[in-house]
């Protein structure tokens, strides 16, 4: 390859890291802890931990009574059968008031109490992770935050492509901390490639889905995908209200007859379509273990119990199949434990990524030999700590505000949410307010102190601390009480590096401990 194309290609990729490189930090670091999106769910309801889990033996008359009581929705609503993360029979609905879903146990419901504070610190980890957190555009700003991604990892392949077999397991510490960054980052991003591509791709479909499907739509099949898109890519089955009554199954014949069709599916939710008529249908969707795409869904009739439709695994459509496998990859739902932890890691280390990608930005342009520094990379080197440290403090400011919340008896949603923004502005705001280095340390031991505060803030909050919930044997909330600390053994590590660093460094690097050097 000749020397102009590879500095091309050096430049597309150091200039496309540079500009989704903020996003794609949270997007990563929030993605790493959202693997665990059912086991955070466990932990932010403490008062749900051990409860037991609801029998549906009368589900169908309590169903019944709902759809009863409830004539606007016009028999279009989903239960949430009872399971481990959620023991209760949990009732969904659209509120076309408010323009969002609602959800309350049935429980609650019947017993006419009112609705109690419900946590979300799973959905807004979950949110940091897909849109940012940024209301509307955020989620079309990943998408093409995970096209440029994607320019990057192709370009930087081709840059190094010529070094790989020579340089690929190099990793040299040392005085020569750039060439120490660069080994780091390459390694870790070529040994991780296909994980990134993967993601990319995926993050791309997902995050521009709408954008697509409006083109498409409208652009190609005149409004007809609309209409046909639900039904070729799920197991719903609409069909026009007969205008009869009739009596519907209840969930235990329902789930009877889904095993019939699919033996290995683990039924947790059901879609009522037409819930009352003669022409009503349901949706009975689920996971079927030890496969790629687990997630799928089987069509029956709520009169006969015939079933229409299946989409499970070995019974899919091509789209249902690719959908539904592509879900598995990014969200790596496919392979227990085992691989949530694998997908934790690499997530890390995809942050890690575009860190040390700013770091590199930032050491090629520091003036050696000179006292005086460019402006730009001394607030390159601010917006790198506060943006990428900020974000990781913020998240385990929001896992404590959710326990701080329960412990006064406040709203841990509004808690979690107030914490997580108003702590990253603050932060974000603080290192452009101080040098580099020490904003590194102190941002840094900050993150280090709330994330050991969350399995504290959680025995206090509850009595549920580590000791406890292992002889229990309650080993999701004791994970993410372990996740805690481990994180918090990390950043603690980290601002003793950057601590010796700013003292023992080179006096003119941005990261040096001294007096701000003069600008150029």
């Amino acid at each position: 390859m000749k020397s102009a194309t590879i500095r091309l290609y050096q430049q597309l990729h150091t200039w496309t890291g540079i500009v989704a490189g903020f996003a794609l930090f949270i997007a990563f670091y929030a993605g790493a802890i959202t693997v665990f999106h059912e086991d955070i769910a466990v932990w932010q309801s403490p008062a749900t931990r051990n409860a037991p889990i609801e029998r549906i033996d009368d589900a169908g008359q309590r169903i019944a009574a709902f759809h009863a009581t409830h004539p606007e929705l016009k028999g279009q609503f989903a239960m949430m059968l009872p399971s481990h993360h959620d023991p209760a029979l949990t009732a969904w609905w659209f509120d076309a008031g408010t323009g969002a879903w609602q959800h309350r146990a049935l429980a609650q419901i019947e017993q006419g109490r009112p609705p109690a504070p419900q946590a979300d610190l799973a959905e807004l980890v979950n949110e940091l992770h897909f849109s940012l957190g940024l209301p509307v555009a955020g989620i079309w700003l990943m998408g093409i935050v995970s096209l440029l991604y994607g320019l990057a990892l192709v370009s930087g392949l081709l840059v190094h492509l010529p070094l790989l077999a020579k340089d690929l397991f190099a990793l040299r510490p040392g005085r020569n901390l750039k060439r120490f960054w660069q080994d780091a980052h390459n390694v870790i991003g070529v040994l991780s490639l296909p994980f990134h591509l993967m993601f990319a791709v995926t993050g791309a479909v997902f995050c521009l889905y709408g954008v697509v499907f409006a083109l498409f739509n409208y652009g190609v099949t005149e409004g007809k995908l609309a209409t046909e898109f639900e039904p070729a890519t799920s197991a719903v089955v609409t069909r026009p209200l007969a205008g009869q009554p009739a009596a519907m199954l209840d969930p235990v014949t329902l789930l009877a007859r889904v095993r019939t069709v699919a033996p290995d599916m683990e039924a947790n939710w059901l879609r009522y379509i037409n819930y009352g008529d003669r022409n009503a249908t349901v949706e009975v969707r689920g996971a079927s273990p030890d496969t790629l795409g687990p997630y799928g869904g089987v069509g029956v009739d709520m009169v006969s119990g015939e079933v229409l439709k299946s989409e499970v695994p070995g019974q899919r459509t091509v789209n249902q199949a690719v959908l539904g496998d592509t879900y598995g990859l990014h969200f790596g739902s496919f392979g227990g434990r085992l691989v949530q932890w694998l997908y934790f890691v690499l997530g890390l280390a995809g942050a890690f990524l575009f860190y040390s990608g700013n770091l590199l930005w930032i050491e090629a342009r520091r003036k050696r030999q000179a006292p005086a520094q460019q402006l730009k990379t001394w607030r390159m080197a601010q917006a790198t700590v506060g943006v990428c440290i900020g974000s990781c403090a913020a998240v385990s400011a929001a896992f404590v505000a959710t326990m701080v919340a329960h412990a006064f008896g406040a709203d841990p949603a509004v808690w979690a949410r107030v914490a997580c923004f108003a702590s990253f502005a603050l932060l974000l705001l603080w290192s452009f307010l101080r040098p580099p280095a020490r904003a590194a340390f102190e941002l840094l031991s900050v993150a280090a102190l709330l994330s050991a505060l969350i399995p504290l803030s959680n025995g206090i909050a509850t009595g549920d601390h580590l000791f406890v919930t292992a002889v229990r044997g309650e080993w999701v909330v004791f994970g993410i009480d372990a996740m805690g600390l481990g994180l918090a053994a990390g950043f603690a590590a980290l601002a003793r590096a950057t601590r010796r660093r700013a003292r023992d460094g080179q006096a003119n690097s941005v990261w040096a401990g001294a007096a701000p050097p003069a600008m150029a």
